[in-house]
This record gives structure tokens, C-alpha cells and sequence, in this order.
């Protein structure tokens, strides 16, 4: 099993920022890679960034060039840098664990709230 925690999300204003971080414990060796997702009110849970243990990372369009995503092999801790955040940013982000055997663990989600 792993266990995924993230932490700090919360309420920004347009144009703000705010770093959410996920630490993961357990059978970290069964990572593959690891993502942040979110979702609205209303919608579909969406891939926002991942990253896989060679360092490789993929975003979505809407949050390229704004959010970046890192890892801190030691601590065991993925991080989402959000710049310049948007209204329809608003959303629960969820950290994932991509594993081996086709498995994913997830996160309790962070909500983040970005309104004036």
C-alpha cells in the first residue's frame, strides 16, 4: 500500500499563488510516477501534471507555463507550484501514485480556491 498526504491548498486571489505538497509512505518502491489531478464542481476528475521517477513531467494545456511540478526524492514529496492562478483553477487536486501492476493510489484531496 501507499499512503499519499497532501497539504496546502486554500484560498488565493486571482493571480496568486500556492504550493501543494503530497507525501507519500509505505511501498514507495512500487512507484512509477507520480501526478496531481483536480476537480470541479460538476466535473470530470482531469490530469493537471505528473512526473515520472525519471524526472519526466506532462502538463495539461490550461495550466502550462503556470503550475510546474517537482519531486523531492529524499522527503519522499511531489510538489505543484501554482503561479498565477486562475478562477477555474478552483478545484479539489488530488495527488496520485502511479504503481506497478496497473495500480494508483490517491490522495484525501487539498481544496484550492481562487477568487477575488
Amino acid at each position: 500500500q501507499v499512503q499519499l498526504v497532501e497539504s496546502g491548498g486554500g484560498w488565493v486571489q486571482p493571480g496568486g499563488s500556492l504550493r501543494l505538497s503530497c507525501l507519500a509512505s509505505g511501498s514507495i518502491f512500487s512507484i512509477k510516477a507520480m501526478g496531481w489531478y483536480r476537480q470541479a464542481p460538476g466535473k470530470q476528475r482531469e490530469l493537471v501534471a505528473s512526473i515520472t521517477n525519471g524526472g519526466g513531467t506532462n502538463y495539461a494545456g490550461s495550466v502550462k507555463g503556470r503550475f510546474t511540478i517537482s519531486r523531492d526524492n529524499a522527503k519522499n514529496t511531489v510538489y505543484l507550484q501554482m503561479n498565477s492562478l486562475k478562477p477555474e483553477d478552483t478545484a479539489v487536486y488530488y495527488c496520485n501514485a502511479e504503481r506497478s501492476f496497473n495500480r494508483n493510489s490517491w490522495g484525501q484531496g487539498t481544496q484550492v480556491t481562487v477568487s477575488s
